[in-house]
């Protein structure tokens, strides 16, 4: 079943990719008494993630931050070396926090898994974004299939 707006998140474990390392954290613990705007990607350094997605959040983070968002995550199914990796090419510094979800805990408790096998990809997350506060969904845009419109960095910033 797919998450809806009012409903609360599930506790899994994540992994935050930081200069430290990899770090455990579960989800329960990440949105735990702030506002979070999170946005998901099919894959790090794939296309419209690298050029639009990931950059349009870090060009709006004032903005957001200025609309009472506590926190700004990017999610993927990838590992956090890949978050990283990508997080440091894209110079996201301390505006984005970079979550992996590596074996795709979170995204199958959500119910946006997309399958991207027939891109030798496997299984990943639909593109969406969504508003989190203290752990219940209160916006969530989840895009069709091929587009990016209602999970952009704008998008998002225009329903606050």
């Amino acid at each position: 079943m797919t998450i809806k707006v009012g409903d609360k998140l599930p506790n899994v474990t994540l992994t935050q990719a930081t200069a430290e390392g990899p770090r455990p954290v579960s989800s329960e613990e990440f949105f735990k008494g702030k506002t979070v705007a999170l946005f998901a990607v099919p894959g790090a350094f794939t296309p419209t993630c690298s050029a639009k997605h990931l950059p349009g959040f870090k060009q709006e983070a004032g903005a957001l931050k200025g609309k009472g968002v506590d926190e700004i995550a990017c999610l993927s199914v990838n590992d956090a070396f890949v978050m990283r990796a990508w997080a440091e090419d894209q110079a996201v510094g301390e505006d984005i926090t970079m979550l992996a979800d590596g074996n795709g805990d979170f995204t199958k408790a959500i119910g946006l898994e997309l399958d991207g096998s027939k891109f030798g990809m496997g299984p990943r997350s639909q593109r969406y974004s969504m508003i989190v506060e203290d752990g219940v969904v209160k916006q969530l845009n989840v895009e069709q299939a091929g587009e990016f419109k209602v999970s952009s960095a704008d998008y998002l910033l225009a329903q606050l």
